[in-house]
């Protein structure tokens, strides 16, 4: 078989993979790797350094500044997608002939460039971007970031057109994937769920003492989300709830400081989130943000015990079978009370293997990819 090669964009410097998008780029590199690709990935360095662990996923890698800053903050485009702009990414992609994933709505400024007329162009769609801003907006106490927000939502809308050029789109939820058809239905659309890294399920039978709630905690929405466990659902119940993640405010601190049975762990290493997560006895998600894959839901299922949601947790996931889910903070309540009086077995784990193994196999899922890419 003759070599295969592919450029990849990266909208940051996809290594450690410790949030989101950055997990669905790193572990596909690894899952690519596996099945011996060439990969040339072009990453926008501004937050992370580059990373030595990447050189061993890939032929080449190639960095490029982002531009931050008012002049981007102005432009038409949308900011993430204006300050994703760079000659020598142009010039580096124009250098061969190799197909090229645009990963995410940020990285496509040059989708529609006539230099990358008659490529292999694939989108990989990690959110709706525009819902995805208008739902941060939501979130946002301050004026200003909201009307921000707002601003770049309606950018991001108009801007989404651009993906007519592209070859194919690679959806992380079938809710995504259907909205994606409608807009485009002329292109080719595939459900094709975020990479994650993990092979097997691992769950440990048996019972934990405390709930945990876990995210990224400088966003918004997860600061709200942990806030409204505390005040609304564990404010009266007898059971201890851990709230773990990155950077937490000190808002949120002194929020649970006020409540004997919460706990904030701020930016626990890898490790100990992973212990958290396998040693709680339920894992509560909730969301106010129906959008793309919660790539945390789908790690936990792989690691945690119970796993208990709100309905927009599991929209276009398939993973319904697997988590406990109610609506609201009554219903919230009573599922955690019960939860607290179950034991989790093998039988549930068996359950999440099958299920699992059918979606969300990333060996699977990279060899679908390569379908799209080189043999359409």
């Amino acid at each position: 078989m003759p070599d295969r090669h592919l450029n990849i964009v990266s909208f940051a410097i996809p290594y450690p993979p410790n949030y989101g998008g950055v997990i669905d780029v790193y572990h596909k590199l690894v899952a690519l790797k596996k099945l011996e690709v060439k990969i040339h990935l072009h990453c926008f360095e501004y937050d992370r350094k580059p990373a030595d662990e990447l050189e061993k996923l890939c032929q080449s890698i190639h960095y490029y500044p982002r531009k931050t800053g008012l002049s981007s903050a102005l432009s038409l485009k949308p900011y993430i997608v204006e300050s994703r702009k760079s000659d020598e990414l142009l010039k580096n992609l124009t250098a061969n002939d190799y197909p090229i994933i645009f990963e995410g709505l940020h990285t496509c400024y040059y989708l529609p460039h006539p230099a990358l007329s008659g490529r292999k162009l694939i989108y990989r769609e990690s959110n709706i971007e525009h819902d995805y801003y208008r739902y941060l907006a939501k979130a946002e106490r301050s004026p200003f970031v909201k009307l921000y927000m707002l601003a770049e939502a309606i950018k991001l809308s108009r801007y989404q057109k651009v993906l007519k050029h592209a070859s194919a789109m690679l959806a992380v939820s079938q809710q995504d994937a259907s909205y994606l058809h409608s807009k485009f239905p002329s292109q080719k659309v595939m459900y094709l769920p975020s990479f994650h890294g993990n092979q097997t399920v691992k769950s440990l039978t048996g019972s934990g003492s405390y709930a945990l709630y876990h995210g990224n905690l400088t966003v918004a929405e997860n600061i709200k989300a942990a806030s409204y466990l505390v005040r609304e659902v564990f404010n009266d119940l007898d059971i201890p709830l851990k709230i773990a993640g990155l950077n937490p405010p000190k808002s949120l601190k002194r929020l649970a400081d006020q409540y004997g049975n919460v706990a904030l762990i701020a930016s626990p290493d890898e490790e100990r989130m992973h212990q958290l997560v396998s040693e709680a006895h339920v894992n509560v998600m909730v969301t106010f943000q129906p959008t793309g894959l919660k790539l945390k839901l789908l790690n936990t299922l792989y690691n945690g015990r119970f796993v208990l949601v709100n309905p927009d947790m599991l929209i276009g996931t398939g993973l319904d079978p697997l988590c406990e889910t109610a609506s609201d903070a009554l219903s919230l309540k009573a599922s955690i009370l019960h939860l607290f009086n179950e034991t989790f077995d093998s039988g549930r784990i068996r359950q999440r293997e099958t299920v699992l193994k059918e979606f969300y196999s990333d060996d699977d899922n990279a060899k679908k990819l390569l379908e799209v890419v080189f043999k359409d």
